[in-house]
């Protein structure tokens, strides 16, 4: 008996002490894609001017100039970081808090994604990426067992949609050949995205003031963790706007997926901190 309560508590005490270890594979990933990202993208040297977003549609251009960006330098990637996020997997499923680490660069539509969080007290990791036009979502328990990694022409679209959702929030992005524009009225744009032979759209709602407050889609499916898809109305809400060095940036994110029952806000995040350009 003892030699039994002995052993169950060294692989206790094991497997505490490897959940508590700072290595870990997918983080690792996570920065190497990062790191070959950050080397191989152009440096940008200019400024937003007038004449950058003279062909775009007004409520666009208002945009730029209410979150001062005309004379600023040019990004080439933006990191955003995400705290105590409130995130759901799906319809009926318990919301958990994560943590979650972004970058989007411009030269190219990319978008690297880490969530770190845990699930019954073991830890839950999450790598999201867009390279290349390769899309894929990865879900990893106690930092060996792999729940999920869905890959494919659904997941491409779905990462390619995201990041299109996400170009105002690195604007330069929003001035690349790869995104075009068209005027609807004084409060909504529409904006299409096409790389590597997919195409993706989506309507940016604005308020008179300049700020952009919502983007929405029919080009992304909800993917369940057993690779089920189902193609819903999505749509990315911006608030919150605060003034840092003289640019104003969104504070509140939400992803809302509209089921014909309701809507299921899967992501809240509070206090985003957007950099652009940071040391890496």
């Amino acid at each position: 008996m003892f030699a039994v309560i002995g052993a169950l508590l060294l692989a206790i005490g094991i497997i505490t002490v490897f959940f508590n270890i700072s290595y870990s594979k997918t983080k690792a990933e996570f920065s190497g894609l990062t790191g070959r990202l950050l080397t191989e993208m152009p440096k940008e040297s200019s400024v937003f001017t007038e004449e950058d977003i003279a062909d775009l549609p007004l409520p666009v251009r208002k945009y730029f100039r209410y979150c001062g960006y005309i004379g600023k330098p040019k990004m080439s990637f933006m990191k955003a970081t995400h705290q105590d996020v409130d995130f759901v997997f799906g319809k009926g499923k318990p919301t958990i808090k994560i943590d979650y680490t972004q970058y989007d660069f411009v030269n190219e539509p990319n978008r690297i994604a880490y969530i770190d969080s845990s699930m019954y007290g073991i830890p839950f990791e999450g790598l999201d990426s867009y390279t290349a036009g390769n899309g894929s979502m990865k879900g990893v328990l106690a930092k060996l067992f792999t729940l999920f990694n869905q890959t494919g022409e659904t997941m491409d679209k779905a990462s390619l949609v995201t990041f299109l959702s996400e170009c105002l929030l690195v604007p330069n992005a929003a001035l690349q050949d790869y995104v075009v524009w068209e005027e609807i009225d004084d409060l909504h744009a529409k904006a299409t995205l096409s790389y590597y032979g997919i195409t993706v759209g989506g309507i940016f709602t604005f308020n008179e003031n300049g700020e952009m407050l919502s983007f929405t889609t029919d080009d992304r499916e909800v993917t369940a963790t057993d690779g089920t898809s189902e193609k819903i109305k999505w749509s990315a809400v911006c608030s919150e706007y605060v003034e840092t060095n003289g640019v104003k940036r969104p504070t509140a994110l939400q992803a809302i997926w509209h089921y014909d029952n309701g809507d299921l806000v899967y992501f809240d995040g509070r206090d985003i901190v957007i950099e652009f350009d940071p040391s890496h």
